[in-house]
């Protein structure tokens, strides 16, 4: 049985940046079959070795890292289908095709994820194939409803993949290891012993020329309504009953449910817009100067919001999400802060309590002591205990992929999680539209809105 991948949205960014890259590791590795293709498919008008040069650019670009001849046999495996993703006729076409039974992959705006999908549905798919769907999932709570309907009438929900690649890092699975593997953490893993939990994501970037996607979709909904809300679920939900696509979906869902929006949102919730600046010695415009953007949207690059969970194990303990574009540096981490001790027998000025830093990029998890010093045995000093981890030999796309071709949706994220998600932040993007939440600014290169 062959398995072809159809990449509709195939000449896009997404494609290009990250998709070609995760398979030419793939076959790097010796991963893909014999017979296994790539079929893009775009409104542009490329023959396939027009297609195959673009590819060759990109792969030159976003996967320096895989050996030439590995990029070499992954372009000799390409073609490409010039169609309309939405048209059931022009899908029907790229079916015949690409033959045997395809994994339909959605590399495409979510605000055509509706029509394509009801495309492929006039069209039906053969037994066996797979749809994958990017983030976000769709554009409102209501419409991820509707997503999902028209997906459960295409395929069994086994056969769907709700993209979020960040479930495939390193860190984000090196969380279940830590807490499900090991009984130091899981005993402390509550509101008894934890006091906060930061996760953040800050980038260094600006807009990088994405302003046909992001001035649509802001912070909110690029990073904090899908990434961050997934790590949230995994260092917050209850042990599974086992690492798969069932047990993981079931508890990391129970978190999301119990999860409530900011109570206030002036207090608890922070929007912000960068202004021109210098980052890493690059001077970054203006984002509302930036080609593409409509000022009038008052499109936010920096998002934060605090929630709580309502449950026994986390009442009470404050979650912050944020991140930002066009920051002064790249941090990218979770941070559990643990509650000081009782009593401390030391007398003087309290130190800080103990802190777990999970990393990304590079992947890293160290722990933040307080234990006695070298000089009066009497003094505390502050300690790290630390590992920087091996990087893996493939990024989170490539294992996706790997993950999707197998059809192994552990990784995947259910329907129940995609509403909830949109539950949780819409509150937030209500309060932000009726002006209930300032836009602040922030010079680029700046720690973001003060």
């Amino acid at each position: 049985m062959t398995r072809p991948l159809v990449v509709l949205g195939g000449a896009g960014d997404l494609t290009g940046r990250l998709m070609l890259p995760g398979l030419a590791e793939l076959e790097d590795v010796g991963e893909l079959t014999d017979d296994q293709t790539l079929l893009a498919v775009g409104r542009e008008e490329l023959s396939d070795d027009d297609y195959r040069d673009w590819a060759r650019e990109r792969l030159t670009e976003h996967a320096a890292h895989v050996p030439e001849a590995a990029r070499d046999r992954l372009l000799a495996r390409l073609g490409y289908h010039q169609g309309s993703v939405t048209e059931p006729a022009d899908l029907r076409a790229v079916l015949e095709r690409a033959g045997g039974v395809p994994v339909v992959y959605l590399a495409l705006p979510n605000t055509v994820f509706l029509p394509t999908l009801r495309a492929l549905t006039e069209v039906g798919l053969p037994e066996g194939a797979a749809v994958a769907v990017e983030k976000p999932f769709g554009e409102n709570a209501d419409d991820a409803r509707e997503l999902n309907a028209v997906l459960a009438q295409l395929l069994p929900d086994e056969a769907v993949f709700r993209v979020d690649h960040f479930m495939a890092t390193q860190t984000v699975l090196n969380i279940l290891g830590l807490r499900f593997a090991n009984r130091l953490f899981e005993p402390v893993w509550n509101a008894g012993h934890v006091e906060r939990v930061d996760i953040v994501f800050d980038e260094t970037l600006g807009l990088e020329g994405r302003a046909g996607y992001y001035d649509t979709a802001g912070a909110l909904r690029d990073m904090l309504q899908n990434h961050l809300l997934q790590q949230l679920a995994v260092i917050a939900m209850e042990p599974p009953a086992a690492v798969d696509a069932g047990s993981l979906a079931a508890r990391k869902a129970d978190v999301l449910r119990v999860v409530r929006p900011p109570a206030d949102m002036a207090r608890d919730t922070v929007r912000g817009r960068y202004t021109a600046g210098t980052v890493d010695g690059q001077e970054l415009p203006d984002y509302v100067a930036e080609e593409g953007v409509e000022p009038a949207r008052e499109t936010e690059t920096y998002a934060e919001y605090t929630v709580t969970i309502d449950n026994w194990r986390w009442a009470g303990v404050p979650f912050r999400l944020r991140s930002g574009k066009a920051l002064g540096e790249n941090r990218q981490e979770i941070l559990v802060r643990f509650k000081p001790v009782p009593h401390l027998a030391f007398g003087g000025t309290p130190p800080e309590a103990g802190l777990l830093r999970l990393g990304f990029d590079p992947d890293t998890i160290s722990l933040e002591l307080n234990l006695n010093g070298a000089g009066d045995p009497f003094d505390l000093e502050r300690t790290t205990l630390g590992i920087e981890l091996p990087p893996r030999r493939l990024s989170a796309y490539g294992l996706l992929i790997k993950e999707m071709l197998a059809g192994d949706p552990t990784l995947s994220i259910s329907a129940a999680e995609a509403e909830e998600s949109w539950r949780i932040v819409e509150p937030i993007l209500a309060a932000w539209d009726a002006g209930d939440v300032p836009l602040r600014e922030y010079p680029a290169g700046s720690d973001g809105p003060g």
